[in-house]
C-alpha cells in the first residue's frame, strides 16, 4: 500500500515549529526534517522521503519559515572592511 504522502508533508510540514526549534538555516531545516521523518515515518521508501522533505521545505520557505532572521538581509549594506 503506498503512504499518503501529502498527509506526511502537512503533518511534517504543520509540526515544524516544534521539531525545528533552533534551527539556524535551510541545511539544519533540511536536516531537522529528515531527522523527524526517520522517526515518525520509518518505512517509507527513499524516494518517497525525498519529495517528502522538498515538499515540506517548499511550504517552509512559501510560508518564510527560514525569512531574514535566520539568512541575514538580502538589502543591508555589505560593512566596510576594517583596516
Amino acid at each position: 500500500m503506498r503512504p499518503n504522502l501529502p498527509l506526511i508533508i502537512g503533518d511534517l510540514a504543520e509540526r515544524a515549529d516544534d521539531y525545528l526549534a533552533g534551527a539556524a538555516d535551510r541545511k539544519q531545516g533540511r536536516a531537522g526534517i529528515e531527522e523527524a521523518l526517520t522517526i515518525d515515518y520509518p518505512g517509507l521508501a527513499a524516494a518517497d522521503r525525498a519529495a517528502v522533505v522538498q515538499a515540506v521545505m517548499a511550504i517552509l520557505e512559501e510560508e518564510d519559515f527560514f525569512g531574514t532572521e535566520y539568512v541575514g538581509d538580502a538589502f543591508a549594506e555589505e560593512p566596510e572592511p576594517e583596516e
